[in-house]
């Protein structure tokens, strides 16, 4: 697969690192929004699956990865790089895939844009308050005693070391996986890849959505969704699916389960993600 990659100026004089791949004269373009808060884009792996069906676009968002930035972070502004970098790519439509917090924020961009958006996969979140709980009990659950007394004191070190980030983010990552063994070899390898966190964005973002959680827009987003709206989810992901669930029937949108995966279920079930993205984005660009 061919990628083509670019630096886009933001308003605010951000640069904004992409990645472009697939027939780039198709229209609509696929964009794919990485999760997060705070780490560079990692669906490079995902990418192929869809990229000879429409172009596809990926980013990092600001301050993380090629994305150097320094500076406050909101939903707002992310949402405006979005909305700029469509215009740079002459795309006045999109079809959005989001995966975990990405999912969050393309329909952040639907209240915001929802003429912009064609088509909608929202993979593995937003994870509403409705699901936090379970969450958080269903982690622990898959984490020995100890491994969760190593967590808190990792999370106490100002200034931790390379390996010692590396070693914080396994812990916090390997439970995203349905089978632990499998789980703790690809945390430690994504936590590899993925760095560095920009721990000030995630927190930023994080209290944002405290403060104006996405549930206080759902009746407003059931109106600004495009037709082509989706939710796919792993049954064994620790975010329990039973939030997503509840999210789909609020929504009136349609939910696929991938039994056996977890919170990035393309790494479990490759075949299954990757026949229903082909299906999906098929779908959304008339083919």
């Amino acid at each position: 697969m061919i990628e083509t990659h670019g630096l886009a100026s933001m308003t605010d004089g951000a640069l904004i690192r992409w990645t472009a791949a697939g027939a780039r004269t198709r229209r609509p373009p696929v964009v794919m929004l990485h999760g997060g808060p705070g780490l560079p884009d990692y669906l490079g792996d995902v990418a192929p699956a869809i990229a000879g069906l429409a172009p596809v676009h990926r980013y990092d968002q600001r301050g993380t990865g090629g994305s150097r930035w320094q500076g406050r972070h909101t939903f707002a502004r992310h949402v405006a790089d979005l909305a700029e970098l469509l215009d740079g790519w002459d795309a006045p439509q999109a079809v959005l895939i989001g995966h975990s917090y990405g999912a969050d924020l393309a329909v952040r961009f639907c209240l915001a844009h929802p003429e912009r958006v064609a088509a909608v996969l929202l993979m593995c979140g937003p994870m509403t308050d409705e699901g936090r709980p379970g969450y958080r009990a269903e982690r622990d659950r898959r984490m020995s005693p100890a491994r969760q007394e190593r967590l808190r004191e990792l999370e106490g070190i100002a200034r931790r070391t390379d390996d010692q980030e590396v070693e914080l983010l396994a812990l916090s990552w390997f439970t995203d996986h349905a089978d632990p063994d499998h789980g703790w070899r690809r945390a430690v390898r994504s936590a590899r890849r993925r760095r560095p966190v920009n721990w000030e964005m995630n927190r930023e973002l994080g209290a944002q959505r405290r403060a104006d959680p996405i549930e206080q827009h759902l009746d407003e987003l059931r109106g600004c969704l495009p037709p082509r709206t989706e939710i796919l989810g792993g049954t064994a992901d620790p975010r329990p699916v039973s939030a997503l669930e509840s999210l789909a029937r609020t929504l009136g949108v349609p939910l696929t389960r991938i039994a056996g995966a977890g919170h990035e279920p393309w790494l479990e079930e490759p075949d299954a993600v990757r026949a229903h993205l082909r299906r999906f984005v098929r779908a959304a660009v008339g083919h």
